[in-house]
């Protein structure tokens, strides 16, 4: 008997043999390439978003000249707050209720959150399109340091490589940018280091899965709208802002409302990439995007200057973001095979 029961289970040993693949491998494979759809659509969304918000935003505040950038990101935490508190009152989303442990869970994004949407704000006000997109790709590098430091990740030397190509362009662009602004620089510089901490710290913090990407969304723009409007008021802003003579202009409000509510669906589009790829695919999707912002911001922003050093150092970052991505997306598939 036992002889026998041996050749049974050498039969079924045969038959599911790699030559011929199980019903669970089958199942497997779909399941896979709807984990790849949602990881492409939810860096589609991300992209599409982010070069929107910069268009519009840069609309609203070079061609418009609205005098306060604070004040639009008061109105886009505004947006981001009425959204999902409707939302959950509707019972589309959830998540946990404010309680005494909140603030705890959040830190630091909060601070990281306001500070990074006010200096995108003022850097898109004080720079061409162009060179504010190329300074963006220090926050490539800067990602890659919080995702060492916080998420213990490495790289190879080949995407090291790259990085520097990114950032030595940026360097030969801002040598001859006859539209230099020392202000603007800082600003997104600042906001390199802040967009860079809040991917790592927003990874970090899905992961624990604690508030949800819908809390994480509603308490930064919650906890942190009350002290931004205080100093609006306290600065002059929020004043300068209300008295602005272009609210009668029904094509800008259209645009100050979309960059509102744009603000809302660019954190929710970042949070998404990030919960389904990683705070540095996140960083490549926003560095492609702008490669097109910036081609576009040369011929239709209204204030490039051109120079042959500039167009140059903008081209070989360019040239270091399209060989970084490529390098990034394989060795991201090569692990998974």
């Amino acid at each position: 008997m036992a002889a026998l029961h041996k050749r049974r289970q050498e039969l079924g040993d045969r038959k599911s043999s790699p030559g011929r693949p199980s019903a669970t491998s089958d199942r497997a494979a779909p399941a896979d390439g709807s984990t790849l759809f949602l990881k492409l659509l939810a860096a589609g969304f991300y992209g599409v978003s982010s070069f929107f918000i910069v268009v519009v935003n840069k609309s609203v505040l070079t061609n418009y000249r609205f005098p306060s950038s604070t004040c639009v990101g008061i109105g886009q935490m505004l947006a981001t707050i009425v959204v999902l508190r409707t939302g959950k009152l509707l019972g589309v989303i959830s998540f946990p209720d404010l309680d005494l442990s909140t603030p705890r869970k959040m830190f630091p994004l909060p601070l990281l959150y306001v500070g990074n949407q006010i200096s995108g704000l003022f850097g898109t006000q004080r720079l061409n399109l162009p060179m504010f997109t190329v300074l963006r790709r220090f926050s490539i590098f800067l990602t890659m340091v919080f995702e060492g430091i916080l998420l213990k990740k490495t790289f190879s030397a080949s995407v090291k490589m790259t990085v520097f190509t990114m950032i030595f362009g940026a360097f030969v662009a801002a040598s001859a940018d006859l539209a230099f602004d020392l202000e603007g620089y800082v600003f997104i510089m600042l906001n390199n280091a802040l967009t860079a901490a809040s991917g790592a710290y927003v990874k970090q913090k899905l992961d624990s899965k604690e508030l949800g990407k819908y809390g994480l969304l509603y308490y930064n723009a919650l906890i942190m709208i009350f002290p931004t409007l205080a100093y609006a008021y306290y600065s002059g802003d929020l004043q300068t802002a209300l008295a602005y003579n272009g609210w009668s202009d029904q094509l800008f409000v259209v645009q100050f409302v979309l960059s509102c509510v744009m603000g809302f669906v660019l954190m929710y589009s970042i949070m998404l990439c990030t919960l389904h790829n990683s705070a540095l695919t996140t960083s490549i999707v926003g560095c492609i995007k702008n490669i097109l912002v910036t081609y576009i911001g040369m011929v239709f922003g209204g204030d490039y200057i051109f120079t042959w050093t500039n167009f140059i150092g903008l081209n070989i970052s360019i040239a270091g973001s399209l060989v970084y991505s490529y390098i990034t997306f394989t060795q991201e598939r090569t692990k998974k095979e």
